[in-house]
């Protein structure tokens, strides 16, 4: 178990090995990174249920790691965080500081786990489709070099959609498992564009 602040943002999500930029200007928010750079740099993301303050918090989050940091004049940073692990919240904790913490337990994902030719073959085909469908440029022969970790979980972080499928995304098991997760959204998603249906929405 570890304990950690949290930044509770909608539709923010950070993975392992991918990076997340943020710009901090709130004055809980600014103190919550003063307070982690003289500690130990991290802070965990995670997304609340609700769009309100002090919303109860879905359970799966990433933790990350201030890499990069830009202090204005006026007191707001500019950071990036390094997603170290995805964490299972345990319990929020009563405290006196302006930001929120949690006792987490962190989830080790096996960054190693290797899709089956047959799924990243599925993955790319579908990713393809989806890309042209949104009129997105993608350099197909870089995405090839991709391991599948990064290629999954850096999608995943960037696709399009709702709240609700980024977290299913989030709280996948392993690869694979987000893979055909991303698959579907990609084809649910591609035929609701298709179909000019206004106001999509995954959830």
């Amino acid at each position: 178990m570890t304990r950690f602040p949290i930044f509770p943002l909608p539709g923010a999500i950070l993975y392992p090995r991918l990076q997340l930029p943020l710009h901090i200007f709130e004055p809980r928010y600014r103190a919550m990174v003063g307070d982690s750079l003289v500690r130990d740099r991290r802070i965990g993301v995670i997304q609340p249920q609700r769009p309100q303050d002090g919303a109860p918090l879905y359970t799966i989050g990433c933790l990350g790691k201030i890499g990069d940091v830009e202090a204005t004049e006026d007191g707001r940073y500019n950071i990036i965080l390094d997603g170290e692990a995805r964490f299972r919240v345990l319990r929020e904790l009563e405290v006196t500081t302006p930001f929120r913490q949690v006792e987490a337990e962190l989830l080790i994902d096996n960054e190693s786990q290797a899709l089956a030719p047959i799924e990243r073959a599925s993955f790319e085909r579908e990713a393809r489709r989806f890309a042209d469908a949104q009129g997105y440029s993608v350099d197909w022969e870089q995405v090839s070099r991709l391991d599948d970790f990064s290629l999954i979980n850096g999608v995943s972080q960037i696709a399009p959609f709702d709240i609700a499928a980024k977290q299913a995304l989030l709280e996948a098991n392993d690869i694979s498992e987000r893979c055909e997760l991303l698959v579907q959204l990609m084809q649910f998603f591609g035929r609701r564009v298709d179909g000019d249906d206004d106001g999509v929405t995954l959830q």
